[in-house]
């Protein structure tokens, strides 16, 4: 699978976006990262891992403390995949309005 895949496939589960969402406001354990959801710890570790075949997220090691933190690269690549079918989308909508106001 090509990594715009692996990453639009880690980013369709609502879990992975809020996993993400939390890594973004700075590092945390795996621990700390389970404890807003109703799930099990394998439960976010398997969450983690798809983040993590996906390059979305890493872990550290710091004594017993392994700190996740986001790795934001494979986003770029989704916001210039994104950025290429924005001006389709804003031609789209201008000859829309064009016809709508003829």
């Amino acid at each position: 699978m090509d990594q715009l895949s692996l990453t639009f496939h880690a980013l369709a589960d609502p879990t992975r976006r809020a996993i993400l969402a939390r890594l973004a406001q700075g590092e945390v354990t795996v621990n700390e990262l389970a404890e807003p959801f109703d799930l099990k710890l394998p439960t976010v570790s398997k969450h983690l891992k798809v983040l993590q075949r996906a390059g979305l997220v890493s872990q550290g090691r710091r004594a017993q403390w392994r700190p996740c933190r986001i790795e934001p690269e494979p986003l770029k690549e989704v916001s210039k995949w994104m950025w290429d079918y924005r001006a389709f989308w804003d031609e789209s909508f201008d000859r829309l309005d064009e016809f709508l106001t003829r």
